[in-house]
C-alpha cells in the first residue's frame, strides 16, 4: 500500500477531486456550456501607476504624434492647390471619395501600403500617387487600385508600380477581384529607367495571367489614361468611361499635333463616346462619376461567386406582364422590340447591359431569371463586324466568370447594301470569331429563336449545330437558310427558268411551287416535327422553361472550370 506510484496516483487523485468541487472548475464548467469551449480567462496584474509604465507615457504620446504626421502628410495628397484645381476646375471626386461611393454603405476599407512614397530619394510623393486596399463591393471583398490625380497629376513614378504590383499580388494570391480606378498621366519620363525595363509592363501581364486564373480586373476610367495607363482598362475584363473627363490615349493632343501636324481635341482623340461606340476599348458609358461607381458595383454583383443553385423562392417576378410576348413575338424581324422581351422574362425586368453603344445590333448583359445569375446575347438587327466582335468578347467573359448563356435569335439575313467587299470579308473574319467563342464556351448555353434563325449567323447564336444544353422556338420563328422569298429567287435564277422560252403562266407556277415548299419547310412546327428543337413554347412560357432548362444544365455543372487564356477585347 505504501508503494510509490500508488501513492503518486491516490495525491493526484485528491487534488484533481478538490478541483472539481473548487469555484475555478465550476466557473470554467459553466463558461463551457455558454461559450463552447474551456478557455482559460488571462488575468492582467498591470499596475498603470508603477513609476515604469508612466515613464512611457511621454514615449507613447512622441509615437502617436509621428504616426498622425506620417499619416497626415499621406493624406494630404498634392496639397490644397492640387485639390481645388481637381474638383473645381476638373470637376472631379478626390481618390477617397471615389473609394466611399464604390463600397458598401458601413462596410470598412482596409487601406495597403499607405506611406509609401514618403521621403524618397527623388522626393516625397504622398500615398506613392495611388490608393489600394481591401473593401467590400456588392458583398464581395475586392481589390482596390485609385491614382490620386492631385499627387503629381496622377504621373506614375517607380514608387507607384511597385505599390500597384503589390496589391495585384495581393489579389492574385487572395484570388480577390481587382477595381482599378484610373486617373493618371502616365509613367514619369525623367525616371522612365526605373520604370520600364523591369516593372513597366508587369501591371498589364498580371492582369492577363489574372483573368484566365478566373480573377476578374474591372476598371474606370474617370480621368487621364495616358500612354503606359492606357492598358489598363483595354486589358481589362471589363471598363467603364466616365464621359468628359474620361480619356485613353497613348500620346494626347499636343503629341499628335507635334507628330502629325494635326490638330485634334481629347474628346476626338480617345473620349468616353469614341471609346465606347467605336473602339470598343471600354464597356460601359457613364455620364458622371456617381453612376460609373454604382455600375462598378453592379459588374462586381456579376462576378460569379458558385452559386448556381439559386433558391427560386428569392426570384422576383418581372415587372412587365409575360402576356404580352406573343404579341410582340409578332413585331417585324427589323423592329423587333427586344427591350420589352427582356423586360417580361429577366427576374425584376432588371438588366445590366454589356457594351451598350457598341456594335447596338447586338444586345449583351447580365440578369437573373428564377434567381439564376445568367449572361443574354439577343439579335436586335443585323450582326455587324462590331456585334459579333462585342459577342465574342462577352462569351468569354461568361466563361470566365462560369455563367450560363442564354441566346434570343432573331438573325437578319441580308447584308446591309453598303457593305463593300474589303466590308464583307471582315464581317466572315469577325462572325468567325464569335461563333469560335460560341462553340469552345463550356458552359450550359441554352438557345430561344424568337423570330428569323437564318444562315451562318445562327450559329454565332448557338444554332442547333453549336449543341447547346437546350434548343426552344416560338411560334412565331422562321428557320432557314434565308428568307422565303430570298431563296425562291436564287432557285427561280439558278434554274434558268426565268431566261427560259416557256410561258408566264409557266414560270408562275414553278415560282409558286417553290414559294410553296420554302414557306411550309421554314416554319417553326416544321423543324420541331423533325427534332431540330426540343420543342416549340408559347412566348408567355419562355421564363418557366428557362428555369427548368437551367435548373437541369447546372445540375452536373461544376462549379469551377480552368480557363487556358484569360479575356480578349476583340
Amino acid at each position: 500500500m505504501n508503494h510509490p506510484l500508488f501513492c503518486r496516483i491516490f495525491c493526484v487523485r485528491r487534488v484533481f477531486t478538490s478541483l472539481l468541487a473548487s469555484p475555478l472548475i465550476k466557473a470554467v464548467g459553466a463558461r463551457e456550456a455558454s461559450n463552447g469551449n474551456n478557455f482559460q480567462r488571462i488575468c492582467s496584474f498591470l499596475d498603470k501607476n508603477n513609476p515604469e509604465f508612466l515613464a512611457k507615457i511621454p514615449v507613447r504620446s512622441e509615437v502617436l504624434k509621428n504616426f498622425e504626421d506620417a499619416k497626415n502628410k499621406a493624406l494630404q495628397g498634392g496639397g490644397q492647390k492640387a485639390i481645388e484645381r481637381h474638383t473645381k476646375r476638373n470637376k472631379k471626386l478626390l481618390v477617397r471619395e471615389r473609394i466611399d461611393k464604390l463600397l458598401d454603405k458601413g462596410s470598412h476599407f482596409l487601406e495597403l501600403s499607405q506611406f509609401a512614397g514618403l521621403n524618397l530619394e527623388y522626393g516625397d510623393v504622398p500615398c506613392a500617387g495611388v490608393v489600394s486596399g481591401i473593401g467590400e463591393v456588392s458583398g464581395r471583398l475586392c481589390v482596390i487600385i485609385a491614382n490620386d490625380a492631385t499627387v503629381k497629376g496622377g504621373t506614375i513614378y517607380p514608387i507607384a508600380v511597385k505599390k500597384q504590383l503589390r496589391a495585384q499580388e495581393v489579389a492574385k494570391v487572395n484570388k480577390l477581384p481587382c477595381i482599378f480606378l484610373i486617373d493618371s498621366g502616365g509613367a514619369f519620363l525623367p525616371l522612365q529607367a526605373d520604370i520600364f525595363p523591369e516593372t513597366g509592363g508587369r501591371v498589364f501581364y498580371n492582369e492577363a495571367v489574372m483573368s484566365m486564373n478566373g480573377i476578374p480586373t474591372v476598371c474606370v476610367v474617370c480621368g487621364s489614361c495616358t500612354a503606359g495607363a492606357a492598358y489598363v482598362p483595354t486589358m481589362a475584363d471589363e471598363a467603364v468611361i466616365v464621359d468628359k473627363i474620361g480619356t485613353i490615349f497613348l500620346g494626347g493632343p499636343p503629341l499628335v499635333k507635334a507628330a502629325t501636324g494635326e490638330v485634334v481635341t481629347a474628346e476626338e482623340l480617345g473620349g468616353a463616346m469614341m471609346h465606347s461606340s467605336v473602339s470598343g476599348c471600354t464597356d460601359h458609358f457613364e455620364e458622371n462619376e456617381e453612376d460609373a461607381l454604382e455600375t462598378t458595383r453592379n459588374i462586381v454583383a456579376t462576378l460569379n461567386t458558385d452559386q448556381h443553385f439559386v433558391s427560386s423562392a428569392l426570384a422576383k417576378d418581372p415587372l412587365q406582364d409575360a402576356e404580352d410576348l406573343l404579341t410582340l413575338a409578332l413585331y417585324d424581324s427589323a423592329q423587333f422590340p427586344i427591350y420589352e422581351i427582356l423586360a417580361r422574362v429577366v427576374d425584376g425586368s432588371q438588366f445590366q447591359e454589356f457594351k451598350a453603344k457598341f456594335g447596338p445590333t447586338l444586345i449583351t448583359g447580365f440578369a437573373y431569371i428564377s434567381g439564376h445569375l445568367v449572361g443574354i446575347v439577343a439579335n436586335n438587327g443585323f450582326l455587324s463586324s462590331q456585334a459579333s466582335l462585342k459577342g465574342a468578347h462577352f462569351v468569354e467573359l461568361c466563361c470566365q466568370r462560369n455563367l450560363p448563356l442564354i441566346f434570343l435569335q432573331n438573325i437578319i439575313p441580308n447584308y446591309p447594301d453598303s457593305l463593300s467587299m474589303e466590308e464583307q470579308a471582315c464581317l466572315i473574319k469577325d462572325q468567325a470569331k464569335m461563333m469560335s467563342a460560341v462553340a469552345c464556351a463550356e458552359v450550359p448555353k441554352i438557345t430561344v429563336v424568337m423570330k428569323g434563325s437564318f444562315g451562318p449567323s445562327s450559329y454565332a447564336l448557338c444554332g442547333r449545330s453549336f449543341d447547346p444544353h437546350f434548343l426552344f422556338t416560338w411560334p412565331t420563328a422562321t428557320v432557314a437558310m434565308d428568307t422565303v422569298k430570298g431563296m425562291a429567287e436564287r432557285c427561280c435564277f439558278e434554274s434558268g427558268i426565268e431566261d427560259d422560252e416557256s410561258s408566264d403562266e409557266k414560270q408562275k407556277e414553278f415560282k409558286d411551287t417553290i414559294l410553296k415548299k420554302f414557306e411550309r419547310e421554314s416554319i417553326a412546327y416544321y423543324g420541331s416535327a423533325r427534332l431540330w428543337d426540343d420543342g416549340v413554347i408559347l412566348p408567355g412560357d419562355t421564363r418557366k422553361v428557362l428555369e427548368l432548362s437551367l435548373r437541369a444544365a447546372l445540375s452536373s455543372f461544376p462549379n469551377k472550370k480552368s480557363n487556358k487564356f484569360g479575356v480578349f477585347r476583340m
